[in-house]
């Protein structure tokens, strides 16, 4: 019976491709990639760094349209979905105040608004509010508006901020004196969403831009009053292979200059009360990579030296001036145990690690005595909250789970006592309702590739339900199982949702990123069709109801998986995928394309140009049939140029033999976030939840909430 009422579900999704309107047609143009094979690319023209060209204006116009005529009969659905997902979401909510320099920080959300207000109050929580930011009114008459960084000065009195209203990320930074309320006439253009001020109060150390490659080049100072021509140049960082940053340590005592390549980087920092010359903690070197914080009267260093998964050393203030000789260990390694990140306090230090596949908060005391924060769920993810002083016992952390919404904890590292300080609101959701799952697939090679799974109560694994299957696994950036708002919509249709832990990230330490990068890229793509196969072979899913979902360079997962293969999958939803990997590591004028040659190999060498050219997505289309695929992408995006996956769908539509349908939405205002404000995502959201819905056969209502009930503690025994 269950079989019948699963083939009607199917037959009664309409094929989307049943539509009468046709697909548009890209032209093709001849035309020669240098490199060291030259390729015709009869779709390069589609590129146009100014975004004025008319033919390709028109041509992207076209597509939207087109996806537009074919998701007309979805509408209903996508505004259901919206709806339900919104709907998860507290509309008034606010952050946890957290203090600095006797002021209370937060951020909150007016009902309906998609922009926070920032806001601090002084001394105490029942104290005046003063509004730092009103975004909701700084957003109008804006398309995009986004402000990605903001600082306040050391005595309070002003805030410098990074705003950006093109989705391009080259911010303008201004400053707001907070006693008028006033903007000031100093402003800088073209930097990055990342500014520090000097102990003096006038003095703002900010990052610029290339105009082109969008590369950050250059710190500088700006000292307010004076304009912008005049800024004084603080460091420039000759190798463009290197991303920069700049901050101040835990204690406040130094401003640093950070520069970071995938396999090295450098450190180098300057009294903020009395600026003088950038001093370098220890030299770069190939395959030494370190972070130094400050604190008292020692610096903690996070380290690679003679420890693949990381470890932790100290060194006094008179020992740090003689580079890394001067270091001691203070937490050992341990190749079971990945040491992500941390945070030092005068009394102890607070540890963000990964063990077993889950990020794990540890605390290491001063007298060398170590706890590690347990959970009572088998696939979860906490991560260092916001701690701004460094005079205290509280340490402030976030919990998550693909079933439990995040929890704000704070711990007291003197008495291992745990206080919950907020748990996010999720109205019409109860977590109840669901089950969350760690099983292990068994790769090709025979790794095992850890999976976090979340489905419905009452789930039965008998091989018919539909699930969508995510993964990453590029840059060493893992892929927690977090909660996340959208989710329950598929879980109440009947479906599974699979975050495939493949290698590339770090779920599983160093190693596990060192075997899904440069010459071993294609294990990621192999992991992900692997753990498919495996679900589906345990009876989680249906083998023709699968969907996979990946954006960025998981967007390039989903083009290597959709040529390598497309029987796996009924559906593949890639966003902002990068997916001309051969041209653009070509280019060096493209952004981002020097910073990663250590990431995918430089194609001006033969041996790593025959490897990408192996599995470039745009490189390997051939002519098969392909899942149903919904491909998206903004205009402005600086990250993956929108003209990647336009060549891509172009070159997909003259070559794929099947009749399934392939549409491309291009935001025309947005870039690699898409749209801004709270809500809009979720609207881009709907839109591809709807297309694969019907393409899975997932038909009717989600099922009926039950009455809510109080949620069960979770991992709160302190």
């Amino acid at each position: 019976m269950k079989l019948v009422l699963i083939f009607a579900a199917l037959a009664a999704a309409v094929p989307l491709a049943a539509a009468a309107q046709t697909p548009p047609v890209a032209e093709q143009r001849p035309y020669t990639v240098k490199g060291p094979v030259e390729r015709n690319d009869p779709y390069y023209w589609l590129r146009d760094d100014t975004r004025k060209n008319p033919a390709m204006l028109g041509y992207l116009n076209q597509e939207n349209a087109y996806a537009d005529a074919m998701l007309a009969r979805t509408k209903p659905l996508q505004g259901k979905l919206f709806g339900e997902i919104v709907g998860r979401i507290k509309q008034d909510d606010a952050s946890v105040p957290v203090r600095e320099r006797g002021y209370y920080y937060y951020s909150r959300f007016d009902k309906g608004a998609d922009y926070p207000i920032i806001a601090r109050k002084r001394g105490s929580l029942e104290a005046k509010e003063e509004v730092l930011l009103n975004q909701p009114v700084m957003a109008r008459g804006h398309g995009f508006f986004s402000i990605s960084d903001y600082t306040v000065s050391p005595n309070n009195r002003l805030l410098a901020y990074a705003e950006d209203v093109i989705g391009r990320r080259q911010y303008v930074m201004k400053v707001k004196d907070l006693g008028t309320g006033k903007t000031l006439a100093d402003s800088v253009s073209n930097v990055q969403a990342n500014l520090v001020w000097a102990d003096d109060n006038r003095t703002i150390y900010y990052i610029e831009k290339d105009p082109v490659t969008l590369l950050s080049k250059r710190v500088k100072a700006h000292v307010l009053g004076t304009p912008a021509s005049a800024d004084r140049l603080v460091y420039e960082e000759s190798d463009s292979s290197f991303y920069m940053s700049v901050g101040r340590t835990s204690d406040d005592k130094f401003v640093c200059i950070y520069v970071e390549s995938t396999v090295s980087n450098e450190q180098r920092c300057t009294s903020a009360a009395n600026p003088g010359e950038f001093t370098v903690v220890a030299p770069r070197q190939r395959d030494f990579l370190y972070t130094a914080d400050h604190v008292g009267n020692r610096w903690i260093v996070r380290t690679n030296w003679n420890a693949p998964n990381y470890k932790l050393m100290t060194a006094g203030d008179a020992q740090a001036a003689g580079g890394r000789a001067g270091w001691a260990d203070l937490a050992a390694h341990d190749p079971k145990v990945f040491i992500e990140g941390f945070k030092p306090f005068n009394s102890f230090i607070g540890i963000e690690q990964r063990s077993g596949g889950n990020k794990q908060i540890r605390l290491l005391r001063s007298n060398g005595a170590s706890e590690t924060v347990a959970s009572d769920e088998p696939a979860y993810a906490m991560a260092l909250g916001d701690n701004r002083e460094v005079d205290t016992t509280l340490l402030r952390y976030r919990y998550d789970s693909l079933t439990t919404p995040t929890i704000i904890y704070q711990v007291d590292a003197a008495t291992g006592r745990r206080a919950v300080l907020k748990k996010t609101p999720a109205p019409n959701y109860d977590p109840a309702n669901y089950v969350t799952e760690r099983v292990w697939a068994t790769a090709r090679d025979g790794t095992r590739i850890p999976v976090s799974l979340v489905y419905r109560k009452g789930f039965q694994r008998n091989g018919t339900a539909a699930m969508l299957q995510y993964a990453y696994g590029s840059y060493g950036y893992s892929s927690d199982p977090v909660w996340m708002p959208t989710i329950p919509s598929l879980l109440d249709r009947g479906m599974v949702y699979a975050i495939a832990h493949i290698r590339g990230g770090q779920e599983m330490g160093r190693a596990w990123y060192d075997q899904g990068h440069l010459l071993n890229k294609k294990n990621s793509f192999t992991d992900f069709i692997d753990v498919t196969r495996f679900l589906t072979s345990q009876g989680y899913a249906a083998k023709d109801r699968v969907a996979a979902l990946g954006g960025s360079a998981g967007g390039l997962l989903m083009g290597a998986i959709a040529n390598m293969a497309p029987q796996d999958y009924r559906a593949i939803v890639a966003q902002v995928p990068f997916v001309d990997a051969v041209t653009t590591m070509l280019d060096p004028t493209i952004p981002l394309t020097t910073n990663e040659y250590d990431e995918w190999g430089n194609p001006e060498q033969r041996q790593y140009y025959d490897y990408i050219l192996s599995y470039s997505p745009y490189d390997n289309v051939r002519a098969q049939a392909y899942p149903a695929m919904f491909v998206g992408t903004g205009l402005w995006d600086s990250q993956v140029q929108y003209y990647e996956p336009a060549k891509w769908v172009a070159r997909l539509r003259a070559t794929k033999t099947d009749s399934n349908p392939l549409l491309f939405r291009t935001n025309m205002e947005a870039g690699h976030g898409g749209k801004s404000g709270r809500f809009e995502r979720y609207r881009s959201i709907a839109e591809y939840y709807a297309f694969m819905l019907q393409q899975l056969g997932v038909t009717g209502a989600a099922a009926a909430a039950p009455a809510p009930a109080t949620p069960p503690a979770r991992g709160e025994r302190g």
